[in-house]
């Protein structure tokens, strides 16, 4: 637990830094994120499956992707030379795969490129939605992805002390048997608590739409946490990597982010 506790709080104190600080250290840690995250998916499926994706074309997409959504935001560099990049890389898989002589070539090809969508996309659309604020252009504001952080811990912390204290009927036993309906209501409403109190905060957005994202990030970023324990347990893996001692990997630790962050931009999008 010692660990655990030391751990997270390094690993939140250089995410709330990178995040505040500037663009490029966000931008930076991100891309980080998106390269490893990809490795962990990919990795966990060579070594535990007979599935033999394209690892290092699986990673090398990923990252173009992430360039591609937010090259033009942070790095005011057009997105048209990663997109062409990018679909060089992911119509090579299928051409290579051709060649390769191995079992499933079309799972192969799939999960390849399945980190395009799973990791690189949400992570991308979280900057660049933060980027299309009005006050974003004359000085750099990251008040939407702290936000996202806080309701999303708040979701977690919420969900763990409720089904601590009063879980007794199964959310979803047969994916994750631990977590159960009483905790993730809590976690429901302490998320929307932390949503009104970023309302307060941070101004980029009316009240009600901080409310809004926070019961999208409650419902799909537990909704996230079951897929990637899905995976692992399909996988027959406990974490998705050991990068972060007492958490795992990039994956397990960003798991509500992953599904949460597509569908805060989507609602994004509609209302503004």
């Amino acid at each position: 637990m010692l660990k655990r506790a030391i751990t997270g709080l390094i690993f939140v104190i250089v995410l709330i830094i990178c995040t505040c600080l500037h663009p490029l250290s966000l931008f930076g840690l991100y891309l980080f994120f998106v390269i490893i995250g990809s490795w962990e998916y990919l990795n966990i499926l060579n070594l535990n499956s007979n599935i033999s994706p394209n690892l290092p074309l699986g990673m090398f997409n990923s990252a173009i992707a992430f360039l591609a959504i937010t090259s033009e935001q942070i790095l005011e560099l057009s997105s048209a030379t990663f997109i062409a990049v990018l679909l060089l890389g992911i119509f090579a898989i299928p051409l290579i795969e051709l060649y390769n002589k191995k079992e499933e070539p079309f799972s192969n090809i799939a999960h390849s490129l399945f980190p395009v969508l799973y990791i690189a996309l949400p992570f991308g659309l979280l900057i660049y939605a933060n980027s299309e604020f009005p006050n974003y252009p004359e000085e750099y504001s990251a008040e939407l992805i702290l936000g996202f952080y806080f309701i999303l811990w708040s979701n977690d912390t919420g969900a763990y002390l409720s089904g601590k204290a009063f879980g007794k009927h199964k959310l979803f036993e047969r994916i994750s048997p631990n977590k159960t309906w009483q905790g993730s209501i809590g976690g429901g409403f302490l998320a929307i608590g932390i949503s009104v109190l970023m309302s307060i905060i941070f101004d980029c957005m009316p009240i009600w739409q901080w409310i809004v994202i926070g019961v999208i990030i409650s419902i799909f970023g537990s909704m996230g946490d079951l897929v990637q324990s899905m995976f692992k347990r399909s996988m027959n893996v406990k974490d998705s990597g050991k990068i972060m001692p007492g958490h795992g990997g990039i994956l397990d630790r960003f798991d509500g982010l992953l599904i949460a962050s597509p569908f805060v931009f989507a609602f994004l999008v509609l209302v503004n």
